[in-house]
């Protein structure tokens, strides 16, 4: 079998870089051990959402009356069926992504691919069965898994990673979950609102600690609404798992401190799937743990490339799939243009979302830019008071000197659908004062915005 592109993984990295090769006249091929779709479709963003979309549901059964609507009688989480029905979200697309192979005429090689020669990789099925595969160009997708710490051994039953959290077969009455990035923080709020007792341990001294300060601070406020226990500037040390349930030890500044759960969740990162893949046969510069790339995803050896999750980067599915286009594009003989990675997107999915891109207050400072700030709360937005949805605010950073949009932060109801208006407004340059003069629709939560750049040069209206 002879390609002139194959791609070792079928994720958000693999499967776009795939379609776009096709589309642009190249026979393709994808080589994958598991599921089409990878990790993001079948055992991340997608199936999460999902958990995170019941949970939401359950908190308005909650909250009828707030709106006017009486119940005959309490509403129950049915958490065996809400796994089933994120597990069949999942199945769907999955399924959607072989309909767009079928589609775009690429070859799905079912095994673990590894790199064997120059132009060559060899593909072991589940029967131990053994093939070679060429092609002109090798992409590696292999993505990442969930990382291990040493003092958190994940044994699958009382200390888990995020793809078992994802099919537990009973809800946990207690659960702790060590590290608050957007995942633990969205199985963080997803267990609490269906009932279980959580207590969230981040290292750092802010949850969501890569996002800004003030948005930081307003989720661990409303983490502490729906009684979360949150504790920052605090790390595990320790799991006994001898007993019924988990004794965790927990370093505080006051002292040590030990938990009891049914449930430990580690979210602390991922690691890198570049093991056994024939990088050091092949001589695959890998630098820090990642494989290197210039600016169109080429390796030190001639025909190999890398992107997402196993490159330097945020690991995010955007990027991964924006970083197969430009990829693939460049392999074509098309016009590419490197990745812009100061205007990349971040989203957390809990209630309340964030959506965030560029830099924080801080890194604008500390970068040297003289800034203006303006900051619209959602207390002050007519839509959402109307949808009983007021935590949270638009944060915008501008410089002061041309009036560049360097950072956007917004935390509440549907920001994560709101942020690309800041992604194509970085893109193109937007200053402050276009976004204060572009129309926005009346009642939206997008009129935050508006009112955010407006409240930087003190023309806001609503506040």
């Amino acid at each position: 079998m002879n390609f002139d592109v194959l791609i070792i993984g079928s994720g958000p990295g693999g499967y776009v870089a795939a379609i776009r090769a096709s589309q642009l006249g190249l026979k393709t091929a994808v080589v994958e051990r598991a599921e089409l779709g990878g990790i993001c479709l079948n055992w991340g963003c997608i199936p999460t959402k999902s958990l995170l979309k019941s949970a939401q549901v359950f908190e308005y059964m909650k909250h009828a009356a707030d709106y006017g609507i009486a119940l005959s009688g309490d509403a129950k989480p049915d958490f065996t069926k809400m796994v089933e029905r994120s597990r069949g979200v999942a199945d769907g697309m999955s399924k959607g992504i072989q309909f767009l192979f079928k589609k775009n005429k690429i070859e799905v090689i079912q095994g673990f691919g590894k790199l064997k020669a120059k132009n060559t990789v060899e593909v072991t099925n589940a029967d131990g069965k053994k093939s070679e595969v060429t092609a002109r160009h090798i992409i590696l997708a292999t993505g990442a898994r969930s990382k291990e710490l040493p003092n958190l051994p994940q044994d699958g039953k009382k200390i888990i990673g995020y793809r078992k959290a994802l099919t537990l077969d009973k809800q946990p009455e207690s659960m702790v979950v060590v590290g608050s990035g957007a995942i633990g923080s969205e199985f963080a709020y997803f267990y609490a609102t269906i009932g279980t007792k959580v207590t969230l341990v981040e290292f750092l001294p802010n949850v969501v600690p890569n996002e800004d300060e003030e948005v930081s601070k307003q989720l661990e406020r409303s983490f502490k609404k729906i009684g979360i226990n949150v504790m920052t500037a605090s790390s595990v040390e320790k799991v006994d798992i001898s007993g019924k349930t988990c004794k965790v030890f927990v370093k505080t500044k006051k002292g040590e401190e030990q938990l009891e759960a049914d449930v430990v969740l580690s979210a602390v990162g991922i690691t890198p799937n570049i093991e056994g893949i024939g990088l050091e046969e092949m001589g695959v510069a890998v630098e820090k743990g990642k494989v290197k790339v210039d600016g169109f995803y080429r390796t030190n050896v001639e025909g190999v490339y890398a992107i997402g999750d196993i490159v330097h980067g945020p690991a995010l599915a955007h990027v991964a799939s924006a970083e197969g286009i430009t990829c693939v594009e460049k392999i074509a003989g098309l016009d590419a243009h490197p990745v812009d990675y100061s205007n990349i997107p971040g989203c957390t999915y809990t209630t309340p979302e964030i959506g965030s891109v560029g830099m924080t207050e801080k890194a604008a400072k500390e970068a040297g830019y003289q800034i203006k700030v303006g900051k619209f709360p959602f207390t002050a937005s007519g839509k959402a008071s109307a949808a009983g949805a007021k935590d949270g605010f638009v944060k915008l950073i501008f410089d002061e000197k041309y009036g560049e949009l360097l950072g956007a932060h917004l935390i509440g109801a549907n920001v994560t659908e709101m942020i690309a208006e800041l992604v194509v407004a970085k893109k193109l340059e937007t200053t402050g004062h276009e976004l204060i003069k572009a129309i926005h629709p009346h009642p939206t939560m997008s009129e935050a915005i508006m009112e955010a750049a407006a409240a930087a040069y003190g023309e806001v209206i609503h506040i």
